[in-house]
């Protein structure tokens, strides 16, 4: 087969039949379903974000209450709920937690292909749609994004929501069905996650370059109100319950007050944690989560540059959102590889109208063939690495039931034959190959080897092994997966206090001084703070950390500064038959 001929036959430029869509769809939704939906059943939510999202879930579900997310009893104010309703139906709809947790994230990455298939097809050409969902569906932060059970997967379908609905405008309009479209699914992003309006931040590259195509210029006369009017209601099918319930109830103002300011503003003008230097994504985070687009930077450039300065006005839309996105994020003092994820699907439709001739280019197949034996190496190398110190390999499997040596060898060995069957002329199939390999593997051997202590189940099970049946059990410090994984009644001291560890210890001491019969489950920290003369029973190693059981006695000084208020009792639910809705209080 010729260098063109493996891209004609995949792409066949020039047809565009709605045969040759669905086609294009069939294979779009067969890779798709085959990197991402494998292993869904397989595996327990895992931290650091999954196990506590599940609990929400699962209690919201059994409980009722679906207004206000609560993490084992303690209300949850990270982040609105429509995602969590999302993952409610799935789960009325599976009956099983384990499959309902990574739905969400699976159809919001399967929509997002869709909508950028079907936006390139409309902006360019047919293939150009194709190349871009497929240049997504195979770069390093989407794939894994979506594999997992975060919130930013389904957060990325209504971003990519309201671009399609605000580029069906702005580019193909007068279009006031999109506009609005665009509007809505920025107001649900919103609820969603806070930065759910990224979409909207198009409109100023497009007040700036509306003079760039006369389309674009009638599309500016429109009613620009029926936009912010459909956002306000989107927002409103939570906003106004919320604060009708926080007005007749003074003890859910925090809540309010917490999700509509400290956990917005505050958290993204002055971050507690995961804070970064200004330049982070652009070194540490795009170069290799955006793979292997930022490998054919070198080709796009060019093309775009072009495109630029003869006015195109897809091009100069697109590229400017990418940058602002990144920008906006960049300015936070709080920065996660996954916040820039949005503006992924914008760079990869920004690029599909080159990649089908890129593709043929000596050059682009030599840079990816170095790519994916670049990782097939990196894996080989590895392999040999924990053979030449096993104990590494000892303490890996020590810390999470898995010995790397055989998927490393597996994924190595299959990257190297790929390479050599494949040769140079076929290099992005090699390249999506070996990333079919390592997802399959990771879904099939990686995930079920790793599950028991990652999901927490083990660490409850040597919980289980030691404490007293017959005594009050505590946690001190708690990990979302332990209560999700618990099969008794527990008490803890809430949710997320790491930034008040010693007032947690301080209140625990208090609790377990109150009665005879409590006992405590607490970390080698929490135990020296407030437990170093209880009798102590080690748990083992879970978290990083050294875990104990701890009775008797507490440190005086700490119950004395502990409140009797702080704890919560939890009680799992003994099945997921969901409740009728609270009615509003």
């Amino acid at each position: 087969m010729t260098q063109a001929s493996w891209v004609q036959a995949v792409f066949r430029s020039g047809s565009n039949s709605a045969r040759d869509v669905r086609v294009d769809l069939f294979w779009l939704l067969g890779l798709a379903l085959l990197l991402v939906a494998t292993g869904i059943g397989v595996r327990d939510p895992w931290p650091a974000d999954e196990p506590r999202f599940a609990l929400i879930v699962r209690d919201m579900v059994a409980s009722g209450e679906w207004l206000l997310p609560h993490v084992g009893g303690d209300v949850y104010a990270d982040k609105p709920p429509l995602y969590f309703w999302m993952m409610g139906v799935a789960l009325l709809a599976t009956g099983s937690l384990r499959i309902a947790f990574l739905l969400p994230s699976l159809l919001s990455g399967l929509a997002c292909l869709f909508l950028i298939y079907d936006l390139g097809r409309r902006l360019w050409n047919r293939e150009a749609g194709l190349a871009a969902a497929f240049g997504l569906l195979l770069t390093v932060q989407f794939v894994w994004q979506v594999r997992q059970a975060q919130i930013d997967a389904t957060l990325l379908f209504w971003v990519v929501l309201g671009l399609y609905g605000l580029l069906r405008h702005l580019l193909q309009g007068p279009a006031w069905g999109w506009y609005t479209v665009g509007w809505a699914a920025s107001g649900f992003g919103v609820i969603t996650k806070g930065v759910g309006f990224l979409p909207l931040l198009i409109l100023i590259p497009f007040a700036l370059m509306r003079g760039w195509s006369p389309r674009a210029q009638r599309s500016s006369m429109a009613t620009w109100f029926i936009g912010p009017l459909a956002f306000l209601l989107a927002v409103s099918t939570w906003l106004v319950p919320m604060l009708l319930a926080a007005s007749e109830d003074p003890s859910l103002a925090a809540y309010r007050d917490e999700i509509l300011f400290r956990q917005t503003m505050h958290r993204y003008t002055d971050a507690w944690h995961h804070r970064e230097p200004f330049w982070y994504f652009i070194v540490e985070v795009i170069p290799v989560l955006w793979l292997p687009l930022t490998l054919l930077l070198p080709w796009l450039v060019p093309r775009w540059r072009e495109a630029w300065q003869a006015r195109d006005l897809r091009v100069g839309l697109l590229l400017s959102w990418v940058v602002l996105v990144v920008l906006f994020f960049s300015f936070s003092s709080g920065k996660r590889g996954l916040y820039i994820l949005p503006a992924l699907p914008a760079l990869a439709l920004v690029s599909g109208p080159y990649l089908t001739e890129l593709m043929q280019r000596r050059g682009v197949q030599r840079a990816i063939s170095f790519l994916t034996a670049g990782i097939a190496a990196v894996c080989l190398l590895a392999a040999a690495f924990v053979l030449i110190r096993p104990e590494r390999r000892h303490e890996l499997l020590a810390n999470y039931d898995l010995d790397v040596l055989g998927p490393l060898l597996l994924i190595g060995g299959v990257g190297a034959l790929i390479c050599a069957v494949a040769r140079l002329r076929h290099a992005p199939v090699a390249y999506a190959g070996l990333v079919g390999t390592t997802l399959l593997t990771v879904s099939y051997w990686i995930n079920p080897a790793m599950n028991e202590s990652r999901s927490g189940a083990a660490f409850i099970g040597r919980v289980e092994r030691f404490d007293d049946r017959s005594a009050e059990l505590g946690f001190v410090g708690f990990k979302e997966q332990y209560l999700l994984n618990v099969h008794r009644p527990i008490v803890h001291f809430g949710h997320a206090r790491w930034r008040e560890v010693e007032q947690e210890a301080a209140d625990a001491a208090r609790w377990m001084s109150g009665r005879e019969n409590r006992q405590l489950v607490v970390n080698a920290e929490m135990r020296a703070l407030c437990f170093a003369d209880a009798v102590s029973t080690p748990l083992g190693r879970a978290n990083r950390s050294e875990w104990y059981i701890v009775r008797g006695k507490p440190n005086s000084d700490c119950v004395a500064r502990g409140r009797e208020a702080a704890a919560y009792h939890y009680a799992p639910p003994a099945s997921i038959t969901p409740a009728l809705p609270a009615p509003p209080s």
